[in-house]
């Protein structure tokens, strides 16, 4: 069955981009809702923008969302990935600024504070993307897929020039909480060599080596280095995750990221829903369910909480 927070969680930080202060309310919301955001800051137009791919408008850096007033939030897709990762269908996020709270890179203190609150079962059943064939997109050397599996799985890789980072690879099978396991507490990362242009543009205001991997070469500059040997990686699949969960509901399916990002994931799922052979809605069973990312998750289950 969907399922909601039992409870309002609050987030604090500063926008990633933007460099500005801003809170963020998760709250529960009624089966059917789906995911919203409100913008709190906005008076004098409509400041509720659906989690949707059809409101998601093209950027390199981040995931953002514009509604037909031309309303925004960006750097949607750690939120949307730990809501999907932990199984969360319905809630309306209340944010008083245009960007989501970088935190510590990850998407760990948001489901860190979904799993606190708990979950709620909702009245009605889950309905998912299952993939019927494949479809796949290809665009200035990058490549993402969506083909036919039995619950949601991810193949990824990577290769940079630095050394830090170089070529990596994951496969992942996301049922039973491995998003929480496995990928949530992955940071965001960049190349020293980008900062400055960054900033240049107005972008990366707000980050610092604290809530973001930088490498220079072989050199991680970050205190205490990566999580992971292949954390930029794992970082990548997370992005993905919080990309795909604007479908609407969960995906039946294996997704493929080759030097994937945000634009071509979007551009995939846009190619998807206009070919309506390649996939269908399906209201989930208690065996399907299990196959989800969020099946069975509580607190005690992640050693995030020891």
């Amino acid at each position: 069955m969907q399922k909601t927070l039992k409870s309002e969680v609050v987030f604090t930080g500063v926008g990633l981009h933007d460099g500005r202060d801003v809170t963020l309310r998760v709250r529960p919301a009624a089966a059917e809702t789906g995911i919203w955001f409100c913008r709190t800051d906005i008076a004098d137009s409509d400041g509720f923008i659906s989690a949707n791919w059809q409101f998601a408008v093209h950027t390199a850096l981040c995931t953002r969302l514009l509604n037909a007033e031309g309303v925004g939030v960006s750097t949607v897709e750690h939120v949307m990935a730990a809501l999907a990762g932990c199984g969360v269908n319905n809630a309306v996020l209340e944010l008083d600024g245009p960007e989501v709270p970088i935190m510590d890179g990850s998407a760990l203190e948001f489901v860190r504070g979904f799993l606190k609150a708990g979950l709620q079962e909702q009245s009605q059943p889950v309905r998912a993307v299952e993939i019927l064939k494949a479809v796949e997109v290809r665009e200035n050397g990058a490549y993402a897929a969506l083909v036919p599996f039995s619950g949601l799985e991810m193949d990824f890789a990577i290769d940079f020039p630095d050394a830090a980072i170089g070529q990596q690879s994951k496969l992942l099978n996301l049922a039973n909480g491995s998003f929480v396991h496995e990928l949530c507490d992955s940071r965001t990362f960049c190349r020293n060599s980008d900062v400055a242009l960054m900033q240049s543009k107005g972008l990366a205001l707000g980050g610092t080596l604290l809530n973001a991997v930088v490498v220079d070469g072989a050199e991680v500059l970050s205190p205490g280095g990566m999580r992971y040997v292949d954390e930029p990686v794992r970082h990548k699949m997370l992005d993905a995750m919080g990309d795909l969960a604007l479908a609407g509901g969960p995906i039946i399916g294996r997704y493929v990221g080759r030097r994937a990002g945000h634009t071509v994931t979007n551009k995939l799922l846009r190619k998807l829903f206009m070919q309506t052979a390649s996939f269908r809605m399906i209201e989930c069973d208690l065996e399907m369910s299990q196959r989800l990312p969020g099946a069975g998750l509580v607190q005690e289950d992640t050693h995030f909480f020891a």
